[in-house]
């Protein structure tokens, strides 16, 4: 993060003394800057970031480890990518993590509303959200946003209504195997 400020500040000198310069910072990377140093410092306590390029602000991973609940133990880990178009458009979300869970497939697509352009319940991506939304709506996603009613993985919502407690045995056999913390 420090670089990427250096390399900002650095741009925005070479362009005061060379109009014609093609190499400026994006929207995106300026915006981030800012963001990031909001994120970091509210962030939930069963959550970590892992930069794997700390000149790239815009590829990074969300890890959270629920402290209760039915994923308590868990490890998750999700991909996240703002694209050029941010904060126009919402980033672009992947849990790295196989498990059971009603609102994450297997393949690891999210249904939260704040990732959505458009979303039917007025409560989806919008310029003035921001990059510590994304990450507590993660987070939520293990306590209280979890939602069975309008699931993503059917079977998990069913087995839950069905049996829950063959749902908590899924949910175990799903982070012993895929999300030891």
């Amino acid at each position: 993060m420090i670089t990427l400020t250096r390399k900002l500040k650095k741009s925005s000198e070479e362009n005061h003394f060379n109009k014609n310069s093609s190499k400026r910072a994006s929207i995106r990377d300026r915006l981030l800057v800012k963001e990031v140093q909001e994120m970091e410092s509210m962030l939930p306590n069963t959550c970590s970031l892992k930069f794997t390029d700390p000149h790239k602000l815009h590829d990074f991973y969300l890890i959270v480890c629920p402290d209760e609940g039915f994923w308590h133990g868990g490890k998750f880990w999700f991909h996240i990518y703002i694209t050029e178009e941010y904060n126009m458009a919402p980033p672009t979300v992947k849990c790295e993590t196989k498990l059971w869970h009603p609102n994450i497939s297997e393949e690891g697509e999210i249904c939260l509303s704040l990732l959505r352009q458009n979303s039917i319940d007025g409560l989806g991506w919008a310029p003035t959200r921001r990059l510590k939304d994304v990450i507590w709506g993660l987070n939520s996603l293990f306590t209280d946003l979890l939602n069975f009613e309008d699931p993503l993985n059917i079977s998990a919502a069913e087995l839950y209504v069905k049996d829950r407690e063959a749902f908590k045995t899924k949910v175990r056999d799903y982070i012993l195997q895929y999300s030891r913390s």
